[in-house]
């Protein structure tokens, strides 16, 4: 039964109205004034209230104020003479559901409660669908105090509204592909799919076939037709990660299906139209790519439409621990615990000062750490083991080696330096340096360090 506030300084109304609305079995506290109503908003919860714009010396228009304050999610009718119509209009601007003149009809007052309190739920089911969408795509994790991370949330609001194609760049663990999913729900394109590929972790061919499908035939183990995810996303959004780690040969094919907004499965002959919009990430610098000969210049100027660059945690610290609040939020929900536990004075100094070489990604997996390692309301600096994550120590160099040594030659030993401080986790250490796994791989195998072992064998070569 909906609980409704009635807020009426004519007694006998107030009550000849009380009584035929709890008849019809409504739930009714009824007031004479703005302070006794202040004092019901406080005291329960109200899915409805109506309340006269003329309260004696008082304004309805403050009741509604106050409703808005104290209970946001109550729907609101408003109640006025005739001559005062232009009042109850800007009485819905400021978040009234409706309004009705004098003398108010019983039954279309009942019919109009209950249409407030139909909406009401309504507002609720959606927020809830909506809240629960965010968490299930990650969006919730999303949290910009910091000024650049505000200009970039305008940025995607701006951009998203366009067909543009955007390129996200920043260092692992930054958080690119919730900014992509970021801009698929602000964009037209919302309510189509949003697909993601790692280009840099699966070998060229199987990278064309998952993109643009083959046919029956068409190589080994090509037993049927398989669509793509260009064709699975059509009238959606591709998000391309890592693009940087793709070869001349895959950045030619992605090219002309960007000019010509069309593909042609392995092994068939004929184009397939495809609607899809693209954003792709890397965490490499992709203007020193192409001057390298690495990375197609055309396709650069195809991709970077748009660019969004997310600095990492280091440069945006007022993020740290807003984000630890919200990431301790989410990960004991889901881990059924009652209620978050507070990070002590020393945590939250030890998180702000820590360099984040993983960024979110790095934060993320350390607070869920000490929550599983720690059952109390209260996280320390002991829990979060930052010392095993701490900024790499460079190896000391005198000034004489270093104006030797080549610059295939320090990168190489920082690469080496790099995994034996990761004690040998190659995944880690890829993270770290801001490369692509396959990356590391070819150089480590170009230095000497076999994949069959976790081991260093170096072979005498400098780069």
């Amino acid at each position: 039964m909906p609980y409704v506030l009635l807020v009426e300084d004519d007694e006998a109304l107030r009550i000849t109205q009380s009584l035929y609305l709890e008849q019809e079995g409504l739930n009714i506290v009824a007031v004479a004034n703005r302070t006794q109503a202040r004092q019901e908003l406080a005291r329960h919860t109200f899915e409805v209230v109506v309340t006269d714009l003329r309260l004696g010396e008082e304004n309805g228009l403050d009741v509604l104020r106050d409703v808005r304050q104290i209970q946001p999610t109550a729907e609101i009718l408003v109640i006025t003479g005739y001559g005062s119509v232009g009042t109850a209009v800007t009485a819905m601007k400021e978040g009234a559901y409706d309004y009705l003149t004098k003398p108010v009809d019983p039954e279309y007052l009942v019919r109009a409660i209950n249409k407030a309190c139909e909406r009401r739920e309504l507002r609720q089911h959606v927020g809830h669908l909506q809240d629960r969408f965010i968490k299930e795509v990650g969006l919730d994790k999303i949290v910009a105090v910091s000024p650049s991370m505000q200009r970039i949330i305008q940025t995607i609001q701006d951009v998203a509204e366009t067909e543009a194609t955007v390129l996200i760049e920043g260092e692992s663990g930054t958080g690119k592909e919730l900014m992509a999913k970021l801009i698929h729900e602000h964009s037209k394109r919302s309510a189509g799919p949003f697909l993601a590929v790692n280009c840099g972790a699966m070998p060229e061919d199987l990278l064309e076939s998952e993109l643009f499908g083959h046919m029956r035939g068409s190589f080994t183990g090509a037993h049927k037709n398989h669509k793509g995810l260009f064709e699975a996303a059509d009238g959606g959004t591709l998000f391309l990660d890592e693009i940087a780690e793709t070869s001349q040969n895959f950045q030619v094919k992605l090219l002309r299906t960007l000019q010509e907004r069309s593909i042609r499965r392995l092994g068939d002959t004929q184009e397939a139209p495809v609607d899809v919009r693209l954003i792709a990430a890397t965490n490499q610098d992709l203007i020193k790519l192409v001057r390298d000969g690495r990375f197609r210049q055309d396709l650069f100027f195809r991709v970077k439409v748009v660019p969004i660059y997310i600095p990492p945690l280091r440069e945006r610290r007022e993020d740290i621990l807003p984000l630890a609040e919200n990431f301790l939020v989410h990960l004991s929900n889901r881990m059924g615990r009652r209620r978050p536990p507070k990070l002590t004075e020393a945590a939250q100094i030890s998180l702000t000062e820590h360099s984040w070489p993983g960024n979110v990604r790095e934060l993320e997996n350390s607070l869920e750490r000490a929550l599983i390692i720690n059952k109390t309301e209260e996280i320390g600096t002991e829990d979060l083991f930052l010392e095993d994550c701490l900024p790499l120590q460079e190896r000391a160099s005198n000034e004489a080696d270093s104006r030797e040594m080549s610059m295939a030659e320090m990168e190489k030993r920082h690469i080496l330096n790099v995994l034996s401080n990761c004690r040998q986790n190659k995944a880690r250490a890829a993270e770290i340096l801001g490369i692509g796994y396959n990356t590391l791989w070819r150089k480590l195998k170009k230095y000497g360090v076999d994949r069959s072992k976790d081991s260093l064998k170096e072979d005498g070569e400098t780069s």
